[in-house]
């Protein structure tokens, strides 16, 4: 019944355009452990009215099966700033379409009034003890791209079964129930509630328990320049900020507002590096700022860079960062607590992918970490176990710039993470330190740990398969690799196939998953290698470190290695050449 969805596909029937037609009606959104993320657009192939009603049709009837006071707990929705003028699609309405339609069943609703960060929704799921939350949002994905993210009664992302079940109940409601379009109807319902100034109230109220250094940040001379990269972080960065008692940063006047055209940069990712902070390093320049801090869209991830002696920027990697905060986090920790038994049910998580940089600093200072699958869904699960076993989860981070520094939160969360950081630069203000400077006193006194990531573009699944098989096969039937050019392979993981070279009965500890390839490499210079498929984009990622024993300092020599060892890698084992592979252009 939308307008505009409708007269596309009248126009393409007229046109007898069957090719087109086929691309939006030959296979429905596939819902996954992420929800769904697609284009806006017709068909079911997209996202639009339609898809979003039978999509939480079918999430509302699996609701129904798994919880008994659905009724009385109800369920958060949440959205961002995303809207597609030619399909009148738009994140505010995806939302409100599915408010209507768990209203519609007598659940209630509480559905945000406004624009919100993502981490805010888990936040609700968790502080009004809710069965589940939706956040409409494609995060830093094209701006054509939507999204409808789910999370689970723990306040973590749905992880399986759950994906498979609700997709099942999706396939099974897809008539639109008698009401389904008309979202006028929640405006007058008693089941709608706004949760929009209870959580600005006790979300900020929340985060404040990670300040330590009040009377830091009340005299602070250190600037920071702030961008949302045209999403909606603007509002509550200034709010993180006020609620630490720091000067409120220089916000990137053409970034500030939400614009769903994202007209500054060419993607809304500032995990891209530079291209995407040009305004801000020009403001910084201007107003004499050291440190600039980026959101992505839905403000859940966290850029950082910072002014060299040189005069030259410094964009920190998600690895680097993560390094930083352990530290800042452990330390804070540490300085407050006043039981030093504790410390043997002190947690922090990060993804295998991610560096092992808190493994290290875990061994030395004697709390646990633990290494979960790649995404946040798996270490805000974990997370939330430890917790209910009564453990303290510190921190948890992602190479791809997601951090957890919270534990009202079990998402990543930028807003949290962005003032944290700053209070963490007043504070090394205060002893002459930088960022950079800091993070190489982590590494002298924890080991250097060295990170390089890419990835190669390949369009064709065939090509892909074919080149883990042969990594299974290299040497004859069930033989992995046991050379890399020069550098000895001393271990194997595959979490494809649940193998694992280093334990007793050779069977890999973390769960394993036939639908997605990843294996990880240990060489015996201390090199790790993981080689792994992307779950929404057509790439084949890869992700190395070069870990060196605390006192070994030769850093120039580590990166000289590792490059070494990434060049043998995609001569021998990605063969670029033979399998046509496109190389991440920079």
């Amino acid at each position: 019944q939308n307008p505009k969805t409708y007269a596309i596909v009248k126009q393409l029937l007229a046109e007898g355009n069957a090719g087109e037609l086929q691309k939006y009606f030959g296979s429905r959104m596939e819902f996954g452990t992420a929800g769904l993320r697609a284009a806006m657009g017709a068909g079911i192939s997209h996202m639009n009215d339609l898809t979003i009603i039978q999509t939480t049709q079918g999430f509302c009837r699996y609701l129904e099966k798994n919880f008994t006071d659905l009724k009385k707990r109800g369920v958060v929705i949440g959205f961002d700033a995303r809207a597609h003028l030619s399909s009148g699609g738009s994140s505010k309405r995806f939302a409100r379409l599915a408010a209507n339609s768990f209203i519609s069943q007598g659940v209630p609703v509480y559905l945000f009034s406004d624009i919100i960060p993502t981490p805010f929704v888990p936040y609700t799921v968790t502080h009004l003890k809710l069965c589940a939350g939706i956040m409409v949002t494609a995060s830093h994905n094209p701006k054509q791209d939507n999204g409808y993210k789910v999370y689970w009664e723990n306040g973590a992302q749905i992880i399986s079964p759950h994906d498979k079940g609700i997709s099942q109940a999706i396939e099974e409601n897809q008539e639109p129930w008698p009401q389904a379009w008309d979202d006028k109807l929640i405006d007058s319902s008693p089941l709608l509630h706004d949760p929009y100034a209870m959580v600005n109230k006790e979300y900020f109220k929340d985060i404040q328990k990670q300040c330590f250094y009040r009377n830091i940040n009340k005299e602070t001379n250190l600037k920071f320049v702030h961008t949302s990269v045209h999403g909606v972080g603007h509002k509550f960065v200034q709010l993180a900020f006020k609620a630490f008692d720091l000067s409120p940063p220089f916000a990137v006047p053409e970034q500030k507002d939400p614009d769903p055209d994202f007209p500054t940069v060419k993607y809304p990712n500032p995990e891209e590096g530079k291209g995407v902070l040009t305004l801000s390093f020009a403001l910084a320049e201007k107003d004499g700022a050291r440190i600039i801090l980026a959101n992505d869209p839905d403000a859940d991830r966290l850029a950082v860079a910072e002014k060299q002696e040189s005069g030259e920027w410094k964009v920190f990697s998600g690895n680097e960062l993560g390094a930083l905060l352990g530290w800042w986090i452990f330390t804070c920790w540490k300085n407050n607590s006043r039981d030093t038994r504790a410390i043997k049910d002190v947690y922090m998580l990060s993804s295998t992918v991610s560096s092992k940089i808190l493994r290290a600093i875990a061994l030395k200072e004697g709390f646990h970490f633990e290494e979960t699958l790649t995404g946040f869904k798996w270490m805000g699960n974990r997370a939330k176990q430890l917790m209910d076993q009564g453990k303290a989860v510190l921190f948890a981070f992602e190479e791809a710039i997601g951090y957890m520094c919270c534990p009202a939160v079990l998402d990543k969360d930028g807003v949290s993470a962005a003032v944290i950081t700053a209070e963490m630069a007043s504070f090394l203000a205060t002893r002459n330190l930088s960022l950079s400077q800091q993070l190489k006193a982590v590494y002298d006194e924890y080991g250097f740990h060295i990170t390089k990531a890419s990835y190669f573009i390949c369009h064709d699944p065939k090509v892909i398969q074919q080149l883990f098989d042969n990594l299974r096969n290299f040497d004859g039937k069930n033989t992995y690799p046991k050379s890399c050019g020069r550098f000895k392979v001393s271990g194997i993981r595959d979490l494809t196939t649940g193998y694992d070279s280093s334990q007793p009965d050779q069977k890999a500890i973390l769960p394993t998953s036939k639908s997605s390839q990843m294996i990880t490499f240990t060489f015996a210079n201390g090199g790790v290698a993981t080689m792994r498929t992307s779950g929404t984009e057509p790439k084949i990622k890869y992700y190395s470190e070069l870990c060196a024993p605390p006192g070994n300092s030769d850093v120039e020599q580590l990166k000289k290695e590792l490059d070494e060892l990434v060049n043998a890698l995609e001569k021998h084992f990605f063969q670029p050449e033979k399998n046509k592979l496109q190389r991440k252009t920079e």
